[in-house]
This record gives C-alpha cells, sequence and structure tokens, in this order.
C-alpha cells in the first residue's frame, strides 16, 4: 500500500484529521482504500439475493442502491452535518451481519418485508445515539462479543455452499482445489506477509482463485461483456409492506439485534478512529460516535427505502489509518466519492459478480472467521471473570443449541419458534438476561433529577446518604470522603456556569451505582463550553491550580478515577471512588487515591 514521505515508522500521523494533505496524494489512498472494500460491498447482496432464490435480474439495482448509499453515508461520516457523521474515515460498507436475517426474510416475504424490517429497525440506531449515555451500561461489549460470535456462526452455513462443482460434467477436484487455493492464498498473506501485504490479502486470494477457475476454463466472463461501461441498471424500488403481519413481528428481534450489534461495532470504530487520527492523546469526544450511530442508521434507512442491505462501518478504515498515517477527512470523503460514482459503472460490478463461487465462498470464510475473532476480542475487552464466562458460554452455547434445533425444537410453540429458532436471537437473549441478573445481585443504582443550583446540594447529600443505608460496613470517613466529592462537583460546575459565555439550561442529573465497595458517581448536565478534560487533567498531576479551580484539585485527591465526556447537548463526568478501610484519612496522607 502507498504511504507518502518514505521511510515511514508504521503508527506515525503524517496528516491528522484536520489538516488537508495534497489532492493528488489524497485521491491516490482514496483509490486503494476503495479497492479493499469494493468486494464486500458487492458480493454482499448478491450472495443474500441467490441464497433466497431470487432471480438474478434484481442483483443489478441492488447493487447499484448499494454503492450509492456507501459512498453517499461515507462522505457524510467524514464530513458532519448537524449530528450526522463522526468527521473522520469511516469508510461504510454492505453489512454481513445482515445476511442470515436477510435471507430469511426474503424467503418468507420477499424484498417488500425486508425493506419493511430495515427501515424500522434502523430506527433503533437513532434512539441508541440519542440515549447513549443511558444505554452504556446494558449494551455492553460482552452482549456485543458474544452476538458476533453466534452471527459468525448463523451465517458459516451459506459460506459452505458457495464449494459448489462449478459446473456440469466438471472434474470433481476443481470446485475444492479453487476454494482451497483462495482460501491459502488470503491465509498465507495474513500469516507471513508484512503489514501492510495482510491488508491486500483478501483481494489477492480472489484474484488467486480467479486465475486458478479461468485455467480450468470456468469463469463465465458473460456478463462482464453484456455489461456498459457507463450507466445506470434497470432500477425496482420494491415499497414497504405495511401491513406488519405475523412474519414481520416474528422477524423484527432478529433485525433489531442485528441492528444493535452492527452499532456496538460502529461504537468501537468511532472510538479507535478517533485515538488513531490525532497527534496527541484526545478523551473520547462521544459526540462523534453519536454523530458515527446517525450516520450509520441513516445509511440503514436509505437502504430501507431504496431497496438494498444494511450497511455498516468497516474497521479497515482504521488499518488503513494506521498504515498509510494519513488520517485527514478529506480521503473519508474522495472515497465515498468513488465509491459512489462506481455505482454508474455496471462492468466493474459485473466483474466483481462473475468471481466463481469456491472463490466467494472462501472470501465469506474469512469474513466470517474475521468476524468470530472480532467478537471474541470484544468479549475479552474489559476482562473475562468467572461471572462474564459463565455468562458467555451460557449464551452461546444454548444459542448454538436452539440454531441446530436440538433444544426442545418439537415444545416451541408455532409463535415464538421464529425468535427461538435463529440462534443469534435467542443467545443473545439469554446473554441479556443473565447481564441484567448479575448487575441486579452485584450492584444498586439511584438518580435524581434537579437544577444546577445550590439549592441542589441537600439532594446530593440525600442521593449519597441513600448509597449509605445500602452498604452499613463503610466506614464513616469513607462516607465523608463521598459527601465531599458530591459537593465539590457541584461547586464545580456552578462556578462553570457562571463563567458561560452562553447561559446553559439548569438541568442537573446525577446518579450513584454502588457495587461492593467501589461506587460510580456520574453527573450530566447541559454543555458549559468548558474544556473540562484539560481541568481533569491538571487536578490528577498534583501541582496547584488556582482558587477558582480549587474543587477539581479537590476531586483529583478524592477520587481514583475522574472522567469527562462529552454527548450533544450534555456534558458527563464519571468518578469512581473506593469506601473501604484503605481510604482513612491517614492514608491519604502517604498516597494519592
Amino acid at each position: 500500500m502507498y504511504r507518502p514521505h518514505s521511510p515511514p515508522t508504521e503508527g506515525e500521523l503524517r496528516y491528522g484529521v484536520d489538516e488537508n494533505p495534497p489532492s493528488g496524494l489524497s485521491w491516490m489512498l482514496a483509490a486503494q482504500t476503495v479497492t479493499l472494500i469494493i468486494a464486500g460491498i458487492v458480493l454482499t447482496p448478491a450472495i443474500v439475493l441467490r441464497a433466497a432464490g431470487l432471480p438474478a435480474s434484481l442483483e443489478d439495482g441492488v447493487i447499484f442502491f448499494a454503492l450509492l448509499v456507501c459512498g453517499i453515508t461515507t462522505m457524510v461520516q467524514a464530513r458532519r452535518v448537524w449530528h450526522f457523521g463522526a468527521g473522520y474515515i469511516l469508510l461504510m460498507g454492505t453489512s454481513g451481519a445482515f445476511i442470515a436475517v436477510a435471507i430469511t426474510a426474503l424467503q418468507l416475504g420477499g424484498m417488500k418485508l425486508l425493506m419493511t424490517l430495515i427501515v424500522i429497525s434502523s430506527l433503533i440506531e437513532f434512539l441508541l445515539a440519542h440515549k447513549l449515555v443511558l444505554l452504556r451500561r446494558i449494551i455492553t461489549p460482552l452482549v456485543g462479543g458474544t452476538t458476533i460470535m453466534l452471527l459468525a456462526v448463523t451465517v458459516m452455513p451459506y459460506a459452505f455452499m458457495q464449494f459448489q462443482p462449478l459446473a456440469e460434467g466438471e472434474a470433481s477436484f476443481q470446485a475444492p482445489l479453487v476454494a482451497f487455493v483462495s482460501l491459502a492464498t488470503i491465509l498465507g498473506f495474513s500469516f507471513f506477509g508484512s503489514p501492510k501485504l495482510r491488508l491486500w490479502a483478501p483481494v489477492i486470494g480472489i484474484i488467486a482463485g480467479t486465475v486458478l477457475s479461468a485455467y480450468f476454463g470456468d469463469l463465465d466472463l458473460a456478463r462482464v461483456r453484456e455489461a456498459r461501461w457507463i450507466g445506470v441498471p434497470e432500477l425496482t424500488v420494491p415499497g414497504l409492506d405495511l401491513s406488519f403481519g405475523p412474519h414481520f413481528w416474528a422477524l423484527l428481534p432478529a433485525f433489531v439485534i442485528v441492528t444493535v450489534v452492527g452499532a456496538i461495532e460502529t461504537f468501537g470504530d468511532a472510538i479507535a478512529i478517533q485515538h488513531m487520527s490525532n497527534r496527541d492523546e484526545v478523551p473520547v469526544d462521544f459526540r462523534t460516535v453519536q454523530g458515527a450511530l446517525n450516520a450509520d442508521g441513516l445509511g440503514n434507512l436509505l437502504s430501507g427505502l431504496l431497496g438494498t442491505l444494511p450497511n455498516t462501518t468497516y474497521s479497515t478504515s482504521i488499518s488503513v489509518v494506521d498504515l498509510t498515517g494519513v488520517a485527514a477527512r478529506k480521503v473519508g470523503l474522495f472515497c465515498g466519492v468513488l465509491i459512489l460514482v462506481l455505482a454508474f459503472f455496471p462492468k466493474v460490478s459485473a466483474a466483481i459478480l462473475s468471481i466463481p463461487a469456491p472463490v466467494v465462498g472462501a472470501y465469506i470464510l474469512v469474513l466470517i472467521l474475521l468476524l468470530f475473532m472480532h467478537g471474541i476480542r470484544m468479549v475479552a475487552r474489559d476482562g473475562l471473570s468467572y461471572e462474564k464466562g459463565f455468562i458467555v458460554g451460557m449464551g452461546f452455547w444454548l444459542g448454538m443449541g436452539f440454531q441446530h434445533k436440538a433444544i426442545f425444537a418439537d415444545r416451541i410453540p408455532d409463535w415464538l419458534a421464529p425468535i427461538l429458532g435463529n440462534g443469534m436471537t435467542s443467545g443473545t437473549m439469554v446473554t441479556l438476561i443473565l447481564v441484567a441478573l448479575l448487575g441486579l445481585r452485584r450492584s444498586h443504582r439511584k438518580s435524581v433529577e434537579t437544577h444546577l443550583t445550590e439549592a441542589a446540594m441537600p439532594q446530593v447529600e440525600e442521593l449519597i446518604g441513600h448509597a449509605w443505608s445500602k452498604n452499613r460496613n463503610w466506614p464513616k470517613s469513607a462516607v465523608e470522603k463521598l459527601q465531599l466529592a458530591g459537593k465539590e462537583v457541584l461547586l464545580a460546575l456552578l462556578e462553570m456556569r457562571d463563567q458561560a459565555s452562553e447561559a446553559p439550561t439548569d438541568k442537573l442529573h446525577m446518579e450513584i451505582v454502588t457495587s461492593g465497595e467501589t461506587v460510580e458517581l456520574s453527573v450530566g448536565v447541559a454543555p458549559l463550553h468548558h474544556d473540562i478534560t484539560d481541568l481533569i487533567d491538571a487536578s490528577q498531576s498534583g501541582k496547584p491550580m488556582g482558587m477558582s479551580k480549587l474543587p477539581f484539585q479537590i476531586l483529583g485527591e478524592l477520587v481514583e478515577d475522574l472522567q469527562h465526556y462529552r454527548y450533544f447537548g450534555l456534558d458527563y463526568i464519571s468518578m469512581t471512588i473506593r469506601c473501604d478501610d484503605s481510604d482513612s484519612p491517614g492514608d491519604q496522607e502517604t498516597k494519592k487515591v
């Protein structure tokens, strides 16, 4: 992969997100990046339509709309429009997570049912973005990782279906050999290639398998010859089925779950790209995450209205930025333009659709393996304790059992069969229930809605007193420290509000969560237009900050962890405090907690 200004150092940032690289360089990097993802955008809809038994005449229109939507949303991700878009390079492509549920929807109700489910479930993503601060404890990496692993299990059979003879009368070894060469090439470059070559491994594997098929005489290029160089295919917008029949309600939970899983992936990508695209270490800006989720939801909504599969962010974006050292949003904008333009070049899509089935099967197999690996990483992200391991194992294996109809298949009511018959849906439901039960056992939560005034002080004290009433084993010194932290954060926010050039609303949300001897105190207020993160960093440095910033100085000494999160319309401060004997005044003299 081309990288400017050699010799480069891996991970070195050449152009930050707000910088302006030369246009020639930007177009070159955009072309390379689009080459890496174009196969996924084009092949995924074709795989779904073929597996569902729909006529091949639909493929061109569905793929045209897929490229159109992916191009538009990639540009929106690069150039934020209002609350839509991350403002970073986040490439959008057709989501492989929807393969299994989309095939089922097409088989049960055709294109109209599928599009209706996509449109309705896309609204969930807007809700997730809007309520991100409230849902962060429910939609955890543990739940998302388990669901992604189950997704891989449910989709894998469709990869194996591609390993069939290429044509009647051909030698029995040809299809397996083509699949093996494609897979071996991809794995070889992935295992033994440099970081740059690993990105190209799927493309090289597809080329190797296609060349071998051509050698055997099994490469059919009739579709490429018939396709026009420039043009628009015959388009059919299927519309929506608003009757909301039994098939709709049976499949809706599965579509909602897959949408949530896609949102979790986008959540992770939006955080990772922020760390990758700035020269200095910056805290996570959750407005970027919300913008990425909104753009993702917009893509899904447009996909359903136009008649194609939903899209999602591709993690390739992060790898490309890391390798090239170019994070300028200008490159992301050019990527979106190229994807959009390719929609009007039918020969490109026709060439990709002419890739032989065994090669496509090997490509899907690797894609699903990467999906499964991503799920494992998500589960392990926050550590795998005994309880978490139990939850993951129970959710995964019960999902497998329901998927293969090995658990009470003959006793499940007909109305429940579409839900429990899907391993991803049933396994995710089990995981969510167990996570909720674990949360009930381990923690106690209470919140208060009030106004950001000095009159709120008694309510803060009452909230902390309620937490103490549930944990009488806390020493008095720890409770006093907790009360002091609550008062100081309120005083700090009042000081910033008084200094704000724009008068924000005075709504205040405070929540306290106790888990054993650990307390998380969270405060949410309207944006105060202050760089709170800098104040927090200074408070934890141990250096004097001056009288006006004394509340933050005190907080830095009291708490174990102090974080600031920015959301659209909300500044959020979260602090973690230990309430045990180690926090006595004597200990605080010898160590900073």
